[in-house]
């Protein structure tokens, strides 16, 4: 991986013939006590990354990627205008990066939380992305996208997709079940690395590397969730994989690697 770019809220990097954009979107600050572990007893003791023991600092992150403007696809979209005003930002990233927001034909979905999909539309409540023509998106999380009514003028775009199905002969859809209703990942593989947008796999970076069984109370299924953490991080350091993650710290893109009884991240330069 080389890295091309950095500014505030993007990062910009080469893989092969590939360039791979890390987008911020904002951040949202939620209750710490929404940490689990296994005994259902609440997460406090575990140390935030930020002051307020309360509080736990959650990034909110999108990711593009682009292949000699042949394929290029915008994983999730930020939150808009539906939450915190801390968040709904992704446009703002994308103009630092150099992206034509009218460039984005295809956006592929982790899931159908509002942090991941409201922000096709702006906090004005314009089209985000005005030539946009598909929307990717777990089997499973099409009822929770159908279920926002605001969104209603992008259902015609929905492309329903399993895990196992490829996108392309160089995109895989992978199901990541446990975090939400479809929860989906998307393993892009440039031949010099490959890389899995991992969606809502680990929610507090801080905590969950080092201790992967912690899970998130906004998890609907938390054990199953567990499993899916604990199998998917296993693998990622056994394979040497990029994780690029919706709620990791920036730069939000990294490696795993074993350490003691749990994982480290090491982020990208």
């Amino acid at each position: 991986m080389e890295f091309l770019s950095q500014s505030p809220n993007a990062l910009g990097c080469a893989s092969g013939s590939w360039k791979i954009w890390s987008l911020s979107d904002g951040h949202v600050d939620l209750p710490a006590e929404s940490l689990r572990y296994p005994d259902n007893k609440t997460g406090r003791q575990t140390e935030p990354p930020q002051r307020d023991d309360l509080l736990v600092r959650l990034s909110v992150n999108c990711f593009l990627f682009d292949r000699s403007g042949i394929d290029r696809v915008l994983i999730d979209c930020g939150a808009g205008g539906s939450w915190e005003p801390s968040m709904g930002h992704l446009g703002e990233a994308m103009a630092e990066a150099g992206i034509d927001t009218s460039s984005i034909t295809v956006v592929a979905l982790t899931h159908a939380h509002g942090d991941h999909i409201n922000g096709l539309l702006t906090p004005d409540g314009r089209r985000a992305f005005n030539n946009l023509s598909k929307i990717v998106i777990g089997e499973d999380a099409v009822e929770g996208f159908l279920a926002e009514p605001k969104l209603a003028e992008f259902r015609p775009l929905l492309a329903p997709i399993n895990g196992g199905d490829r996108l392309a002969d160089h995109l895989l859809a992978l199901a990541m079940p446990g975090h939400a209703p479809g929860h989906m990942g998307y393993l892009l593989r440039t031949g010099e690395d490959d890389i899995l947008f991992c969606g809502d796999l680990i929610h507090v970076p801080a905590a969950q590397f080092a201790r992967p069984e912690l899970t998130w109370a906004y998890d609907d299924d938390e054990s199953m969730a567990r499993t899916t953490r604990i199998r998917l991080l296993q693998d990622a350091a056994d394979a040497h994989t990029w994780l690029a993650g919706a709620h990791l710290g920036r730069p939000s893109l990294g490696r795993v690697v074993e350490e003691g009884h749990g994982y480290a991240f090491i982020p990208a330069a």
